[in-house]
């Protein structure tokens, strides 16, 4: 017998001494603690759920319960105070244990970044005893080293919690983490609409951010009830009124009942947060009886298993062994294994309408397990799959290339590697005379590409040079053809090319009065173009303007930090594509186009853009023996040059006297020497020289 199976065995019934409870007969669990011989219990409902009730003294006869250790004898009517990490004792078995739909709530935490969501979250989870004292860490729901080091969140994960409210009853609360960065707004979407209601958790000193609006507005358009949070309000500069009346008139939601709590000090305010859920989260609709319908807000590969599929049941229900179909690939497979995230993955043989689980079911690609595709039956279909599912779009692209050749296959595993567990990313060959062969990747922004460029390097052990992020163009050929062109030298001559369109964005930064104007600056130098400004409040101002993709992909975000000490926030959308006057600048040394310092530039900007490149080449390449041109050139014009002068062997030095005419053969007969070696020599750019030009690049273009 196992060391529960021994406590049932020894148990006895008796009524509960607790005040609240004294008309209920309960269960007693009487058990030894790991260390010495201190007692502890807890009291079981009928239906095998533990009352949390810390701090209440019980008796316990006297008697022995025979245990892995030995007997161990109760002292005579000992009294025996519940420890708090006892709440957590069999809580796994009773959060797999089914609740009618009523009892269930699905929520959500959006919040700007750096306001405590990933905090709260764990705070949530100690308290409802989902994860014990001695296995909770900070950012527990952040699995990667590249999250706990940024503060950021950009794998969502998900957890099942059971929580006995005042009522007496329990509840299943399932909360579905959010990624918080605007370059993860589908995620967030689809993720929101597996939910009913969401946390808006606002730093009580920081105020209302540009992300805390998108994520509102995300929410409002699933028609979420959205509850506000103001976090660390134990902070020095804490003024929750203030940000309190910040949300009444930005956001426009009613804060008479903002919840004030610190999710770090002691857990202030989390007990109303639990209740608040509760309360006010409506419950999913009880659609068991319909056919399944479930939505994938998130999947992963797993070496062993094959692609995990997270994701929230709409209607009907779906059991182990049952034959599914993904809606928008088509693809069939059969449920090896379901289960729910308690944040830990513990497997059920059956979910039904409003529960939240995984599933695995032998799927070989993440690309047929889409983020916002529908599950259904494949023996009782859905008539239609659920709305919002969208392919995900790559925003950014680059070229990865290894800095060791011998390196190329590796990188290759590992971008398959990477592209099992993010169907966003997307790569192909790319060869370069400059720097060999190596990949053209897009993705979904900035922290993407950066994301994966450091995933790559810490994981995979690669040594990595990127080339300068570019977007999407369109071209319209004279053939009446549109070409989509992501890399400069797949541009079409100018000749065969009418017009060049390129995408622009509605960027809003919010920021406080001070710093209006430095801002309006930074953006009308990238050709922003302004559309409005409003006070948000007395000091905090918004500001929006019209900006191409291209100008922001660089150090725009930096900018913005630095020129607003780090106050400002800032958040866009794709608004469309526009024609634009750009040309293809690139760079030649020595008569020879270097295609990865090649870049599309606004014709207003091609002289600055090229005069900082040749000038900062000019510093980086080494001198050779003979004079090395280097020039920006559109089409055939040149617009900028700088020149490496030849290093010069001094062949008149064995010449002591005589005449001129001797001397004018021997250097005749060098700078003859010094064309051949021109015409004939290669100029190799070391790779810290071209490193160094692609960071001026980023910055400059």
């Amino acid at each position: 017998m196992d060391i529960l199976a021994r406590i049932q065995a020894a148990s006895i019934t008796a009524p509960c001494l607790a005040p609240q409870h004294h008309h209920k007969h309960l269960q007693q669990l009487c058990f030894p603690m790991s260390t010495g011989h201190h007692f502890s219990c807890f009291y079981m409902h009928q239906n095998h759920f533990p009352v949390a009730m810390p701090g209440h003294p019980c008796r316990i006869p006297s008697g022995s319960i025979r245990c892995q250790s030995g007997a161990v004898e109760a002292p005579e009517m000992q009294d025996v105070k519940f420890s708090k990490s006892m709440l957590s004792f069999d809580m796994g078995k009773d959060r797999l244990s089914k609740v009618p739909a009523s009892q269930i709530r699905n929520f959500s935490i959006i919040a700007h970044i750096d306001h405590g969501k990933s905090t709260l979250a764990d705070k949530l989870l100690q308290v409802t005893g989902t994860v014990s004292d001695r296995e909770m860490k900070e950012q527990f729901l952040d699995n990667m080293d590249l999250e706990r080091e940024r503060g950021i969140t950009i794998k969502l994960q998900a957890a099942r919690m059971r929580y006995v409210a005042k009522d007496g009853e329990p509840y299943c609360l399932n909360l579905i983490d959010t990624p918080g960065h605007v370059d993860f707004s589908y995620e967030v979407s689809r993720s929101l609409a597996a939910c009913e209601g969401a946390l808006l958790v606002v730093d009580a000193s920081q105020g209302v951010e540009a992300q805390t609006l998108a994520n509102v507005y995300l929410a409002l358009e699933n028609n979420l009830e959205i509850i506000p949070v103001l976090n660390k309000i134990d902070l020095p500069g804490a003024d929750p009124e203030r940000v309190r009346n910040e949300i009444e008139e930005i956001v426009g939601l009613d804060c008479s009942e903002a919840i004030f709590c610190s999710a770090k000090e002691e857990g202030i305010g989390i007990q109303e947060i639990l209740e608040s859920i509760v309360a006010k989260v409506p419950p999913p609709k009880d659609t068991s009886m319909n056919p399944l319908r479930a939505l994938i807000f998130d999947s992963y590969y797993d070496p062993y298993r094959g692609v995990i599929v997270y994701f929230r049941v709409v209607d009907g229900s779906i059991k182990i062994h049952d034959k599914i179909q993904f809606m928008a690939s088509g693809k069939e497979y059969e449920v090896d294994e379901l289960g729910v995230l308690s944040p830990g993955q513990m497997q059920v043989n059956e979910l039904f309408a409003g529960e939240v689980g995984y599933l695995a079911a032998s799927i070989r690609s993440v690309a047929d397990a889409r983020v916002g595709d529908t599950i259904t039956s494949s023996a009782n279909k859905a008539g239609m799959a659920l709305s919002g599912y969208q392919e995900a779009v790559p925003m950014v692209f680059c070229g990865l290339f290894p800095v060791d050749a011998d390196q190329f296959g590796e990188l290759r595993e590992a971008l398959e590697k990477l592209q099992l567990n993010d169907a966003a990313l997307k790569y192909e060959p790319e060869s370069s005379s400059a720097m060999g062969f190596g990949f053209r990747c897009g993705f979904l922004g900035l922290l993407h590409m950066e994301i994966v460029q450091e995933r790559l390097e810490r994981e995979y052990g690669l040594n990595l040079i990127t080339t300068a992020p570019s977007v999407v163009y369109r071209v319209q050929c004279a053939d009446n053809t549109v070409v989509e062109c992501s890399n400069p030298c797949e541009l079409p001559e100018p000749g065969k090319r009418v017009w060049i369109e390129e995408p622009f964005v509605n960027i809003e930064m919010i920021t406080p009065k001070e710093y209006i104007g430095t801002l309006m600056e930074l953006a009308q130098e990238r050709r922003g173009e302004f559309k409005e400004m409003k006070y948000i409040t007395e000091s905090r101002a918004s500001v929006i303007y019209i900006l191409p993709l291209a100008e922001m992909v660089g150090d725009f975000f930096d900018q913005l930090k630095s020129r607003s000490k780090g106050y400002a926030s800032m958040e866009y959308s794709l608004s469309g594509y526009r024609k634009s006057d750009l040309v293809r600048l690139d760079i030649l040394i020595n008569g020879e186009p270097m295609d990865p310092l090649a870049a599309i530039v606004h014709k207003d900007k091609a002289f600055a853009v090229g005069r900082a490149l040749t000038q900062k080449l000019k510093e980086l390449i080494p001198r050779q023996m003979f004079k090395i041109p280097i020039q920006a050139a559109i089409g055939t014009r040149v617009i900028a040059s700088e020149s490496i002068s030849a290093m010069r062997k001094d062949v008149l030095a064995k010449c002591y006297g005589g005449d001129i005419s001797r001397k004018k053969k021997l250097l005749k007969k060098q700078a003859e020497g010094k064309k051949r070696m021109k015409s004939v020599g290669r100029v190799e750019v070391p790779q810290d020289a071209f490193m160094a030009v692609l960071r001026l690049e980023k910055e400059v273009v």
